[in-house]
């Protein structure tokens, strides 16, 4: 039956990329024994209840073969028809060119992007591990499941799979298991031509356990899948040697990775194969199975519900508490135990960042996170809360060595999981290696918070290579990225609740090296709308200044700088500029005025700023690489001290 079973998946995959004239036949040919072993033995899920808690997560990381999956899922009996495997590839179908994340229950991940996958799965086998090790008492293991991962070369040649894979041997991710499509074949050619490595000694460095199988071999998947999931300290790599195109005329051959068959050779394929030519057929003795598996589904999830409930009874405080984070409610009174900060006294935003960070990991044990190697840096270690380990899964720090790529990806992979809030952290320069894994938590519209902490050129004598410059404005125009620079130490209390509040994306916070002044004017119903008035004159303003992050304190000073030449300046703090651009006009244009002259000051190129500028208004930003000084000397160089400030604005106005 698996072969059969595998036979009708490969037809079902020819006819949707051919239908389309579109897509990727070549890996579902060659894995679909894999995907039908897997699907129909292997896997702990049930199709008619796809969010249930403790079901295996499967990960197809080579995304491109997302025929593959779409035929998994139609045929197990999740809510895809067949007249979506029809419109495969179409506008407004659920079977995109890619798998994209819970567009159909049982996509767990927006995959394509190679390498993505797999190093999501390495956080969603890790969120395994520590949500056990919070929830399971003796008697009552109520978590229990493994990922599985079916990748091909291209994933793994790519540089954030490396990272996630090396990070996963160090904490013994047992329950992880990566099939490895073997097939020796990219887009130009033979792998031959540039990645010619001893993967299997390269994931054995790792601390993985590494199994070798003939990939169209039913037994071998069996058996290679019971000795993956006998190790529970090696996470598992299986070796599966395949053929690309397998049953196609165009087996082996490159072509077949990224182009339809053609319609003579689906027909030869199916020939091949023993099934008639029509077009998307599933043998009835298919469907019987699966509707009999359905049964035997059912019943394992009906199981584990009576073990939930019994675990329910014996812990209700660990019920209620499970319940809470699963819904992804924070407590009620949240806000009430966010710290506060006296004007005039002086922080870094970064360590009022760890202050507010430790004050609201108390009440939220979900919260769990870490650096890429930097947490004295970026201050944001949970003091007291223990680190995450291969041997002790209960802590909440995550140590991710030197590794923003990865970093990314795992902390989007923890998201999908569930039980967690998650954040990472590094140095804000480096959001240029994280970039993919940023995009995709947008995409997928995960409420993961990155940490961007030295966020301009205050960094001052590391130089320009650790001074970022465009990096603001790269994350703003992410879809779906809140990008939030606060101005003191409130309101990075504030930017911190924000980026819990959200459920529905990704928040980034831009946090300084720097002292900045704790400042008067404040206030948390204006820093929700992205952007307020924290100064304005008693007797009405010739003009507004907007400034983000350190240079809020910088406006302020300009201001009294002008006031002096007699022109009086309204300040506004506008801490995030895609929230403050969504509020309803009046609220905008009571902020800024409609009448008069605008300035906006900050410490990053201005290209984003001229929309609220307008032609007539200045830019006051730094439109050029840093360099390697004190920052004071900095400070001076670029024009960012109140008199030079208030200098250019009163020559740009002709004041």
């Amino acid at each position: 039956m698996i072969t059969t079973i595998a036979n009708t998946i490969r037809g079902l995959a020819a006819d949707m990329v051919e239908k389309a004239n579109s897509g990727h036949p070549g890996m579902p040919l060659g894995t679909a024994d894999l995907a039908a072993v897997l699907y129909t033995e292997a896997l702990k899920h049930d199709p008619t209840k796809p969010e249930w808690a403790d079901r295996d997560r499967f990960v197809l990381s080579a995304g491109h073969g997302s025929a593959l999956l779409y035929s998994l899922l139609h045929l197990t009996g999740y809510p895809l028809p067949m007249e979506e495997l029809k419109r495969f590839r179409q506008l407004n179908s659920k079977t995109a060119g890619h798998p994209e994340f819970w567009e159909v229950p049982g996509i767990e991940t927006t995959t394509g992007p190679l390498g993505q996958g797999l190093a999501n799965a390495v956080g969603m086998a890790l969120a395994e591990r520590m949500l056990a090790a919070r929830f399971n008492r003796p008697g009552h293991e109520i978590i229990d499941h493994y990922t599985y991962v079916i990748a091909g070369d291209g994933c793994l040649m790519e540089g954030v799979a490396a990272e996630a894979c090396s990070l996963a041997g160090d904490l013994k991710l047992g329950k992880l298991i990566v099939f490895y499509d073997d097939n020796a074949i990219t887009i130009e050619g033979s792998t031959d031509l540039a990645f010619r490595e001893d993967v299997a000694k390269r994931f054995e460095a790792y601390g993985w356990q590494v199994l070798r199988i003939n990939g169209h071999d039913p037994d071998q998947i069996r058996k290679a899948i019971a000795e993956a999931k006998a190790d529970l300290d090696r996470p598992s790599l299986i070796m599966a040697k395949t053929e690309i195109g397998y049953g196609s005329p165009l087996a082996g051959d490159p072509k077949v990775h990224g182009a339809p068959l053609g319609k003579e050779n689906v027909v030869a394929l199916k020939k091949n194969l023993g099934l008639p030519e029509e077009e998307f057929y599933i043998p009835p003795e298919v469907q019987r199975f699966f509707q009999e598996k359905q049964t035997v589904w059912t019943k394992q999830r009906q199981e584990w519900e009576n073990r939930f409930a019994a675990w329910a009874a014996a812990h209700p405080e660990l019920k209620a508490e499970w319940d809470r984070i699963m819904r992804q409610e924070l407590p009620a009174d949240l806000e009430s135990h966010l710290p506060k900060f006296e004007v005039g006294t002086s922080f870094a935003t970064r360590e009022a960042g760890g202050k507010v960070l430790n004050a609201l990991a108390a009440k939220l044990p979900e919260l769990v996170g870490g650096s890429a190697d930097l947490a004295p840096s970026t201050k944001t270690y949970l003091n007291g809360a223990g680190d995450v380990s291969g041997e002790d899964y209960s802590g909440r720090n995550l140590r991710f060595g030197v590794r923003e790529h990865g970093m990314g990806a795992i902390i989007n992979g923890i998201a999908l999981h569930g039980g967690f809030r998650v954040y990472g952290s590094t140095f804000f320069v480096f959001s240029d290696y994280m970039r993919p894994t940023i995009r995709l938590a947008a995409l997928m519209k995960q409420p993961v918070i990155f940490v961007f902490t030295h966020d301009s050129f205050y960094v001052g004598e590391d130089g320009p290579t650790h001074q970022p410059v465009e990096h603001a404005e790269a994350l703003r125009i992410i879809p779906g990225l809140r990008t939030i620079r606060p101005a003191d130490a409130n309101e990075t209390a504030w930017a911190w609740l924000l980026a819990l509040q959200r459920t529905d994306g990704p928040t980034a916070l831009l946090l300084t090296r720097q002292n900045v002044p704790t400042l008067a004017g404040t206030n948390l119903d204006g820093f929700k709308r992205g952007g307020y008035i924290i100064s304005e004159p008693e007797d009405g303003a010739d003009l507004v200044i907007i400034a983000t992050g350190s240079e809020v304190a910088l406006a302020l000073a300009a201001a009294e700088k002008l006031a002096a030449a007699g022109k009086k300046a309204r300040v506004v703090s506008m801490p995030c500029r895609e929230l403050f651009m969504a509020q309803e006009a009046s609220y905008i244009n009571r902020v800024l005025g409609t009448d008069l002259p605008r300035v906006t000051i900050e410490a990053g190129v201005g290209c984003g700023w001229f929309q609220l500028t307008g032609p007539t208004g200045l830019v006051i930003s730094i439109d050029r690489f840093g360099a390697s000084a004190p920052a004071g000397d900095l400070q001076k160089l670029f024009g960012f001290t109140p008199e030079a400030v208030a200098a250019r604005i009163k020559e740009h106005f002709g004041w």
